[in-house]
């Protein structure tokens, strides 16, 4: 008995911690109103570059303490939709489904009736599997593994010894390959392999043919972006370096495919911009940025007119020198930021030579992070329908999502 009068005690003080965590406020540093979308500790939304949101656009996708959940975006209503330890991979951009893995398996779970699919297996030949994506028609999965037919290539690194603690999983040359799954058959398929650390997989959102990932590893050390398509043709650097600790990464694509936005700085805690390139022609534009505004992860709108970043914490490259000097007061860059982008006059001017396109960005500060801690990133997506920006936080202690109004 007293261990049930225990346990039905806990249960009351975890209900009176939850109810008193605010659910929705006007932040006084901004004017915006901000709405904590879930109730349960330990909530977070997905990778800024994952699909997190349901066809229509009304549902956002979540993890929690029990798998996989959704929260209507109008209503607030929360809803399990997988039970148990799971790999979110990504929202499929044609059925809306949820696409995960467990247990060496691909599975895909409709949002609304709970119907589950297995997909496909992971082959023998990727492992454990690694990084795993889907493509925009949901016919194709795409991943990274290990290849097993592969020999070491160790590279050596710099004698300075500045690459930190990504610097020996770069420097070990391990062999790895791309490979692709036919949903239908099963069929699997190997279509590129490197001894690079091959990284931060991700499909086009429109394009069911183009593969974008990454040389991982110190930043200045590597020319980072790369696309292929599913048929392993047409290797493409995205973005190649022009100078000395000049680093390029956390790339992404613009919602209708056409372009990829990557952090660009020139060089290295210096020169800070957004950059995107055009897919289709190669050219390019750059948003310049203040250094308070630089963020862990930044995001487009779905009609590319508006970005959003989510702010650094007092450790991150924004805030120090290359050589390590503590350049920002500890909170400057910790807010949740709104950017409109404007062009430089007669920047957009072509000549016979293909210049880069240049502007900069208007700021607007949306939530103060302030009590954020870093070591969880925010984040930042915009909701489809373009009001809200979504983002997860400890501000308030456990772990959250939240949305902040992009209107005042």
């Amino acid at each position: 008995m007293r261990s049930l009068v225990f346990l039905t005690l806990a249960g009351v003080r975890l209900l009176s911690a939850q109810a008193a965590l605010p659910t929705e406020w006007i932040d006084p540093d901004t004017g915006h109103r901000v709405i904590r979308l879930s109730r349960e500790d330990g909530t977070q939304s997905l990778y800024f570059h994952q699909n997190a949101y349901s066809a229509d656009g009304k549902k956002l996708v979540v993890t929690n303490p029990h798998g996989i959940a959704t929260i209507n975006l109008a209503t607030r209503e929360i809803e399990q939709v997988v039970e148990g330890r799971v790999n979110i991979l990504v929202t499929g951009h044609k059925t809306g489904r949820i696409y995960y893995t467990r247990e060496g398996a691909i599975y895909a779970t409709d949002l609304d009736t709970h119907a589950t699919q297995e997909v496909a297996k992971i082959p023998p030949q990727a492992g454990r599997g690694g990084a795993i994506a889907v493509s925009a028609d949901e016919t194709t999965l795409v991943g990274i593994a290990a290849d097993p037919d592969g020999k070491t290539v160790p590279r050596t690194p710099p004698p300075n010894g500045d690459g930190g603690s990504l610097e020996a999983n770069w420097a070990a040359g391990t062999p790895k390959m791309l490979y692709t799954i036919d949903i239908k058959t099963g069929a699997f398929r190997k279509i590129y392999t490197e001894n690079d650390w091959t990284n931060h997989l991700q499909m086009s959102p429109t394009d069911p043919h183009l593969i974008m990932f990454c040389h991982e590893g110190p930043w200045h050390y590597n020319d980072r972006i790369w696309t292929i398509h599913t048929d392993g043709s047409g290797l493409r650097l995205m973005h190649e370096r022009t100078m000395n600790m000049e680093i390029a990464g956390h790339e992404f694509f613009s919602a209708d495919g056409k372009s990829v936005w990557y952090d660009l700085q020139t060089p290295k805690s210096t020169v800070f911009w957004l950059a995107g390139v055009d897919i289709a022609t190669g050219h390019r534009t750059w948003y310049h940025l203040e250094r308070n505004e630089w963020s862990v992860h930044f995001n487009v709108s779905a009609d590319g007119k508006l970005f959003a970043g989510d702010g650094g914490g007092p450790n991150s490259v924004a805030a120090r020198s290359p050589d390590g000097e503590l350049l920002n007061p500890p909170g400057n860059g910790q807010w949740i930021y709104l950017f409109r982008p404007v062009m430089v006059k007669g920047s957009s001017f072509r000549d016979k030579k293909d210049l880069v396109d240049v502007g900069y960005f208007k700021s607007e500060r949306l939530v103060n992070l302030a009590r954020h801690n870093y070591t969880l990133e925010p984040n930042v997506t915009f909701s489809p329908d373009m009001k809200w920006i979504v983002f997860r936080s400890n501000m308030l202690g456990p772990t959250h999502v939240f949305a902040v109004e992009i209107a005042r």
